[in-house]
């Protein structure tokens, strides 16, 4: 262990510090990439948090959230982006066109699945009917004389109130197809799986979405499909799932879970590393996620060639080269990117928080003694509440240490691990290493297919659903 200096323990953060200095900046904006694995109308939320933060021109905005909506049935919407962007009040021929052909669709649509609507949008008969196991594509043929022919159309009718923006009605729609193909072994029930977990996003019922959120990953792993295609579907639900991972009250802990799942490491590491970001933040926040911060510092070192952001480089610094210096500066710049990032910006200030505790925490672990009158004079405290303060710190962390009044100082005990402690560790590393060896030998094999990046901005989605 090294002694303690006056430069290392000036290095130790304050113990309180929740009001944030740093304003959003686009210098750490995942949007671009991100917006690749989202579904366009995913986007929206984003944008919008974009606009109000400031993160680029107005208008550069706008233009973008216009390019979203062309493929989408939201043509009033896109109407009133048109005018706002180009200061006008007159309606732009092509989207007045467009309307025309939204609204003959939709009747078209409303027709062909008229029998199927009358019968499924009727709440009372549908749980009546599943109440009495009789909500079967079979009994509505029967009974109901809706076949085939209707469900299909009634699939289509869904989707194309989704595309209209109407996830209310889409929701309930899909959900009553799912429940009576009962399979999503086809590929319009999967597609109907995604656009439901799509709705619940949408229309932030994030418990409707989380159950969605399983059932598609279990979709994912009951298909027989090609590797490839398997990697893409589980990309997207890694970005799919930081809506309801940032907003869930156990969201913390389930994405922990989630990313180190072997498969989905794998996928984020050969598909999207920059998902780094978002496991190393909720790591850091979440007292459960120590147990996982060995196996995270491991990945992000592996990665550091391939993603790097501040967060990732703070944890680098502080658990692979105890540079306090480097921690401190690159906490800093953390600031700026929680700040910045439309999930992790509502726990900003937290993060701040635990990552200065991790600090002293480490701190603590490599030196022998620290010295509590000059810890008190640089936290600006009483030395009887710096005391307090270290005392609790030091239980919180079971750190093995006592206080010499005497010598006014904390006296680290030696921290020795077991010889089994030792071998399960060293075990640990070389089923990491093996893994990783596999892993970028896969990489080496989809090199060739790897996916290109998109627009400046905002990109088109290869969308599920």
């Amino acid at each position: 262990m090294m002694e303690t200096s006056e430069k290392a323990v000036s290095l130790l953060p304050l113990p309180t510090s929740s009001a944030l200095s740093a304003k959003p900046t686009a210098e750490y904006d995942l949007t671009p990439t991100i917006s690749k694995f989202l579904d366009l109308h995913m986007l929206f939320p984003l944008l919008e948090f974009i606009e109000d933060n400031k993160l680029y021109e107005a208008s550069y905005v706008q233009q973008a959230r216009l390019d979203l909506l062309a493929p989408t049935n939201m043509v009033d919407y896109a109407m009133e982006i048109h005018k706002a962007l180009h200061k006008t009040q007159e309606d732009p021929e092509s989207l007045v066109q467009r309307r025309t052909e939204v609204l003959k669709k939709m009747s078209e649509l409303q027709k062909e699945a008229q029998r199927a609507i009358e019968i499924l949008d009727d709440a009372e008969l549908v749980e009546k009917l599943k109440s009495e196991d009789r909500f079967t594509p079979s009994y509505l043929l029967d009974d109901y004389q809706v076949g085939k022919g209707a469900l299909d159309a009634y699939y289509l009718y869904a989707k194309f109130q989704y595309e209209c923006g109407d996830y209310g009605t889409a929701r309930g729609a899909l959900g009553n197809y799912l429940a009576l193909v009962q399979s999503t072994a086809s590929e319009r029930g999967f597609n109907a799986l995604w656009g439901k977990f799509a709705s619940e996003i949408l229309l932030e019922n994030w418990e409707g979405a989380l159950v969605e959120m399983n059932n598609v990953k279990q979709a994912i792993e009951d298909r027989a499909a090609p590797a490839l295609q398997q990697l893409q579907q589980r990309s997207w639900l890694l970005h799919w799932s930081l809506f309801v991972f940032f907003t869930h009250p156990r969201g913390r802990d389930m994405i922990i879970d989630l990313f180190f799942e072997e498969k989905y490491m794998q996928a984020l590491q050969t598909n999207c590393t920059w998902l780094l970001r978002y496991l190393t933040t909720a790591i850091i926040v979440n007292k459960r996620g120590r147990a996982a911060l060995k196996d995270l510092v491991w990945v992000v070192q592996h990665e550091s060639h391939a993603y790097q952001d501040p967060i990732t480089k703070f944890l680098e610094c502080l658990y692979v080269h105890f540079d306090f210096d480097r921690a401190q500066m690159e906490l800093r710049e953390c600031e700026k990117v929680l700040v910045s990032d439309f999930f992790l910006c509502n726990i900003a200030a937290e993060f701040m928080e635990t990552a200065r505790l991790f600090i002293f925490e480490t701190y603590c672990r490599i030196h022998q003694k620290i010295d509590l009158g000059m810890i008190s004079k640089e936290l600006g405290m009483a030395p009887a509440d710096a005391e307090k303060w270290i005392v609790d710190l030091i239980r919180g962390a079971l750190l093995d240490a006592k206080i010499s009044s005497e010598d006014n100082v904390v006296i680290m005990g030696g921290i020795n691990q077991s010889v089994y402690q030792q071998v399960i560790d060293k075990t640990k590393d070389l089923m990491m290493r093996s893994y990783v060896l596999a892993n970028n030998l896969e990489k080496l094999v989809l090199e060739e297919q790897a996916m290109e990046s998109y627009g400046p901005l905002i990109s088109g989605p290869s969308r599920p659903f």
